[in-house]
């Protein structure tokens, strides 16, 4: 079987030639052909395998190419890298692997494109094209991979509990594929992840949560966090998810499933939204809820400040998995912690609370209204319209009362040296008094947010507090 046409490229040709002056058997491999088998439009990264030297392979290709591309060089992996107009070409020579029980990386010696090939992860991953003049286009498929794409499954080539052991992080992988693909992973396969679950402790968490970004980015991510469920992983990654799942019955009243419902926010968000970080708020949005779950007798359940309680809990989490404690972190808390405020809102939409909202929320009063859109999940159709409904009508007065009153980005029209010049002070308290009243009076819409408005106001708080003009 021939792919020409999936190798038609310029670049494809020029690869071809130096592996020809080189004396040197080449294939492009793994996702690139795999993708384009699938029509999953262009990609972007390109892994070409050479039987011989990687390093000195891309560094031929440079020399052929008109622009004289920089070459990357990793000695350590003996693989190099180039770019070729928006295409990153990553160049390794074939080779085989062992393992040892501690460590998921492997010793490496030279070997054969069938070498190479063992190796992969997965049949849809073993797939390459030769690049080879007297072969050129032709597939080699020793896994029947071809066939595992069309049944839409993710099957490791050799024995899957020898390659998840060997290389946790495949685990993953897996289920990263079937989310992203909605394939399905073989039995075997399922079975063998789970049986090897805990050796995912030798993975590092910068690895973890690059699998878990792609998830998340995928769309529907809640495919993967219901196989990672399953599988006994999410409990060693996430154990504050796998703490929502479940229902208690006290006196006939129970709670929804908050390991569910969280997954199906995500999905929905995942509908509106491609921002990673609003897509991680999602699926943290409820975690505060099983530490302050608590029976009622006349109200039932009640989850009282889940929300402050969630967002203390996220710094724990990224600092947990090595994620960044910058400000993608302090947005995640920060619509964790107001994702109830909407809510509550929506039931009485009040000039002075959606300036306090538009205050607290700042430019991620959208991303908020979008999470709490998301947080519907209720199957009644008439709930769920007049839910929806109720978020127009807040986004319609955040907009209404946003162009008025300019509370967005609040930066007080009286600042603190103009206070201490008009009463001739020093620092003191009496100055963060003043300026915490205006704030709250233009909140409160007891005057508008301006200067005019705001001096005359400071001058009128100054008096209350016995303070004598300059």
């Amino acid at each position: 079987m021939k792919f020409t046409e999936a190798i038609s490229s310029e670049i494809f040709k020029i690869i071809s030639k130096a592996a020809s002056e080189l004396n040197q058997d080449v294939y492009v491999i793994g996702g690139y052909v795999r993708d384009f088998i699938l029509n999953r439009g262009d990609a972007k990264d390109i892994d070409i395998v050479s039987v011989g030297s990687g390093i000195d392979l891309a560094k031929k290709v440079s020399e052929l190419l008109s622009h004289k591309p920089k070459v990357q060089v990793f000695k350590t992996y003996g693989t190099a890298m180039l770019r070729f107009n928006d295409l990153e070409i990553e160049f390794v020579g074939a080779r085989k692997e062992s393992y040892s029980k501690e460590s998921r990386n492997p010793e490496v010696s030279q070997g054969s494109l069938e070498d190479d090939q063992n190796r992969r992860d997965f049949t849809i991953n073993a797939l390459a094209l030769s690049l080879n003049e007297n072969s050129f286009g032709e597939l080699l498929d020793p896994f029947n991979g071809v066939e595992d794409l069309d049944n839409m499954v993710i099957k490791t080539p050799l024995n899957p509990d020898i390659t998840y052991s060997d290389d946790p992080l495949r685990m993953l992988r897996a289920i990263r594929f079937a989310t992203q693909l909605d394939f399905t992973i073989e039995e075997k396969s399922f079975q063998a992840i789970s049986k090897n679950a805990k050796r995912l402790s030798i993975i590092t968490n910068e690895r973890i949560v690059d699998e878990l970004h792609k998830i998340i980015a995928s769309d529907k991510p809640s495919k993967g966090f219901i196989l990672l469920e399953k599988t006994g992983l999410l409990v060693q990654i996430l154990p504050e998810l796998i703490a929502l799942k479940g229902v208690d019955e006290v006196e006939g009243q129970k709670h929804k499933d908050n390991f569910y419902h969280t997954l199906e926010v995500v999905d929905n968000i995942a509908k509106a939204t491609n921002d990673v970080w609003l897509r991680w708020a999602a699926l943290l949005h409820d975690i505060g809820k099983a530490p302050t779950k608590k029976f009622n007798k006349k109200v039932g359940w009640t989850f009282h400040s889940h929300e402050f309680v969630g967002s203390k809990m996220i710094y724990k989490i990224f600092k947990r998995l090595k994620m960044p404690l910058n400000n993608k972190m302090k947005f995640v808390q920060k619509v964790v912690l107001l994702s109830s405020r909407p809510i509550v809102l929506s039931t009485e939409v009040t000039d002075s609370a959606v300036r306090r909202l538009i205050f607290d929320a700042g430019e991620d009063i959208n991303a908020l209204m979008t999470l709490c859109e998301a947080d519907i999940t209720t199957k009644n159709p008439k709930k769920f319209k007049k839910y929806h409904k109720n978020f127009e009508l807040v986004r319609e007065k955040i907009k209404e009362v946003e162009e008025r009153d300019r509370i967005r980005n609040f930066q007080p029209p009286i600042s603190g040296e103009l206070i201490m010049k008009t009463f001739n002070l020093e620092p003191c308290r009496e100055i963060g008094q003043i300026k915490e009243a205006i704030k709250e009076a233009i909140l409160e819409g007891e005057i508008s947010n301006n200067y005019v408005e705001s001096y005359n106001f400071m001058l009128k708080k100054g008096k209350e507090l016995g303070l004598k003009l300059a």
